[in-house]
């Protein structure tokens, strides 16, 4: 390692915010700053749900002003990293066209119908290891009429979100293997594209750039861009292009005995593998295979997450008194405990709105006592993810073989001590909590890498541990809480029996 200090910079854009972060690495430890946040809201025009890429390279730009104003030079790098599936066109001439869509546009619904009867479900997972979705790039771009047919579409390029913003800044045009993963064209054991999907959904091969690794450096800053910023170039690098990759590669872990939570709005929970889990077991379970970095595979299921806990604060704002996060936190952990529980995978708590409303009605449903008091609904929401953590780790144990240890929680849900405490009781495991900031720490530590300073992944996990310590939950009142268990899996078979 070089004893001389480096300074990144982390752009993380998210569904709903993005945020520019200064990193410090000396050689034995990272800090991180945050230096610019901005909103990230969709575009409604017309019929069509647009991300207004315009202004979010604007704000991406107005970062890195302010990183050189604050570091007083120009940074040694800067990455940026986004959520899945969405993407951009570009012409020949390098052109944008049009704003890119939203994952929650509606179009590619009835797309998705029509693809899956020229290339089945079944197929698509055996080869991608992704779940269907109509979300999923391969039925946004079977929605693209035009690109099918290729009218006018032969020489144009499609770029991932995070590939898009690294085309703007460095001219280079590549596709990131763990934002590519998501898309459900891309082969999970070769980790190229696949031909025989692309070919089958009449979707042209020249559309898509070559697949690299992360870590890979792009180019420079354009000229353009650094005599508008007053900064010199800079190197731009494809470090972990999809957020979650970039949280799991900070996990500090130091073997493979693990589960992982990225918590936040959503919970991803997986493991971390060499190779792809493809068995029809895996696709019934929902299991997903997305790329992680040093070719990395992270066997992952989605699940709600904190959505439902921001849901009913927002809705209890409207009623008053608005009480923080904290706050309820605090009357939950002193509440009863709880004896209600709901299905946080249940597409029911999917849809925004009277969040409280709809966990009431789930209980009185399946004839379990209605919580009704602020308190007693927190409390119903985390023991219930706790549970749906632990149902997702037996799967886990189930498709691997694995005897998992502990629990890696990361991102901005542990800072809810409960829930990690919970998540400890439930599963019987300790969980390891921390870092928060995972997703910028794994964009940073990623560029390091690729400027020579770290290794491999094992090195940036032992220096994640030696900056960001980590908090330890041990699980308490073990036998109490799989008798729990054991009701609440009796509830799910009886959901499933009954249909509520």
């Amino acid at each position: 390692m070089s004893m001389k200090s480096l300074h990144m910079m982390a752009v993380d854009f998210g569904a709903s915010s993005g945020r520019a972060v200064t990193g410090e690495f000396d050689g034995e430890r990272l800090s991180i700053q945050e230096i610019h946040r901005f909103a990230n809201e969709p575009v409604q025009l017309g019929e069509r749900l647009h991300w207004d890429f315009l202004k979010l390279f604007h704000e991406l730009k107005r970062g890195i002003a302010k990183a050189r104003q604050q570091l007083g030079r120009t940074p040694a790098s800067i990455a940026v990293d986004t959520w899945g599936v969405d993407y951009g066109l570009v012409d020949p001439k390098g052109r944008l066209i049009g704003n890119p869509y939203h994952y929650r546009d509606l179009r590619s619904e009835p797309a998705m119908k029509e693809a899956i009867r020229l290339i089945p479900e079944t197929e698509l997972y055996a080869r991608t290891g992704i779940q269907s979705s109509s979300i999923n790039t391969v039925y946004q771009l079977f929605a693209e009429e035009q690109l099918r047919l290729e009218q006018n579409a032969g020489d144009w390029r499609m770029l991932f979100m995070p590939d898009l913003f690294h085309y703007y800044l460095s001219g280079v045009m590549a596709n990131e293997y763990t934002i590519a993963s998501t898309s459900g064209m891309l082969d999970a054991i070769k980790r190229d594209w696949s031909t025989a999907i692309l070919d089958a959904l009449s979707l042209p091969q020249s559309l898509l750039s070559p697949v690299i690794m992360p870590g890979t450096r792009l180019g420079a800053i354009r000229p353009d861009i650094c005599s508008e910023l007053s900064i010199e170039a800079m190197p731009v690098i494809a470090a972990s292009g999809h957020d979650t990759a970039a949280a799991v590669a900070s996990i500090p872990a130091d073997d493979g005995h693990y589960a992982f939570i990225s918590s936040g709005t959503w919970s991803l929970m997986g493991i971390e593998l060499d190779e792809p889990v493809l068995t029809e077991r895996s696709k019934q379970l929902f299991f997903s295979n997305e790329g992680g970095a040093d070719g990395k595979i992270r066997l992952l299921k989605n699940i709600m997450g904190l959505w439902l806990l921001q849901e009913c604060r927002r809705f209890w704002a409207v009623e008053g008194p608005d009480l923080s996060f904290s706050e309820l936190m605090e009357m939950a952990q002193n509440a009863p405990k709880n004896s209600s529980y709901i299905d946080a995978g249940d597409t029911v708590f999917l849809p925004p709105g009277n969040m409280p409303q709809r966990i009431q009605e789930y209980c009185r449903a399946s004839g379990q006592s209605v919580p009704q008091t602020r308190p007693e609904i927190v409390r119903c929401i985390l023991e219930s993810l706790a549970f749906k953590y632990g149902q997702t780790l037996n799967e886990i144990e189930e498709l691997t073989g694995k005897r998992l240890e502990r629990i890696h929680m990361v991102g901005g849900g542990i800072q809810n001590r409960l829930l990690c405490q919970l998540t400890a009781n439930v599963t019987g495991k300790t969980v390891i909590a921390g870092p928060v900031e995972a997703t910028s720490i794994g964009n940073l530590m990623m560029q390091a890498k690729a400027h020579g300073e770290v290794n491999h992944l094992a090195e940036i996990r032992e220096i994640v541990r030696r900056s960001f310590p980590p908090e330890i939950y041990m699980p308490e009142d073990v036998e109490e809480w799989e008798d729990r268990y054991r009701r609440y899996d009796q509830l799910l078979v009886l959901q499933k029996t009954n249909g509520y």
